[in-house]
């Protein structure tokens, strides 16, 4: 079976539980028969706290740089803006709660 590679937006390390624009890391795993861990991926948020939600753009493009080898990225929510520039760069945004090794394969 081929490898896929996902990233996921994890506080804890176990989970998918954080918000596309407030994580701080994504950790990188490749899927095949079993999820295994590649590793950890800090970036700066995208979001400031901001209620007004402005585009960083140059911060998107920088966390994007770092899942440009992801097919999917894993994440508890994300706003319109980030999914559509991440599906037009091939890497499809998945909303997901739970256990990072209950991802389907």
């Amino acid at each position: 079976m081929q490898k896929t590679r996902i990233a996921a937006a994890s506080t804890d390390g176990i989970h998918v539980n954080e918000h596309f624009g407030k994580a701080t890391r994504f950790l990188i795993y490749n899927l095949d028969d079993q999820v295994e861990w590649v590793e950890d991926r800090s970036v700066d948020p995208l979001s400031i706290g901001n209620p007004a939600h402005p585009f960083d753009a140059k911060k998107f493009e920088d966390i994007a740089a770092q899942l440009k080898d992801c097919s999917k990225v894993y994440v508890a929510q994300i706003g319109d803006t980030p999914a559509a520039k991440l599906k037009s760069l091939g890497i499809e945004p998945q909303i997901y709660q739970g256990l990072i090794a209950d991802i389907e394969r």
